[in-house]
């Protein structure tokens, strides 16, 4: 699978965990240099609190376009930091 913002390929893996429809990503193969953290937080009443990202790609800023849980309630461990994306991001293969 693959994300894709503004033409550039944001993450890419072979292992992605698919949640409620998303495609989570393993942290390492995301590619940081577009991300910029955001003080951003939202609440699942399962996952836990989601911490998200900014992309930046060519001066262009999608704002809150990727999220990750770095802190899980039991139920999501298996996917901890791992990386979503929405907000126009493309998640193909």
């Amino acid at each position: 699978m693959r994300a894709i913002w503004n033409g550039e390929v944001i993450a890419e893996s072979e292992d992605t965990i698919v949640v409620e429809n998303n495609h989570y990503f393993p942290p390492e193969t995301v590619n940081k240099e577009f991300l910029a953290e955001s003080d951003h937080h939202t609440v699942c009443p399962w996952k836990g609190t989601a911490s998200y990202y900014h992309i930046s790609v060519d001066g262009k800023v999608n704002e809150n376009a990727a999220w990750y849980y770095p802190e899980t309630s039991k139920l999501a461990e298996k996917f901890k930091d791992y990386v979503a994306f929405w907000r126009g991001v493309e998640v193909k293969d």
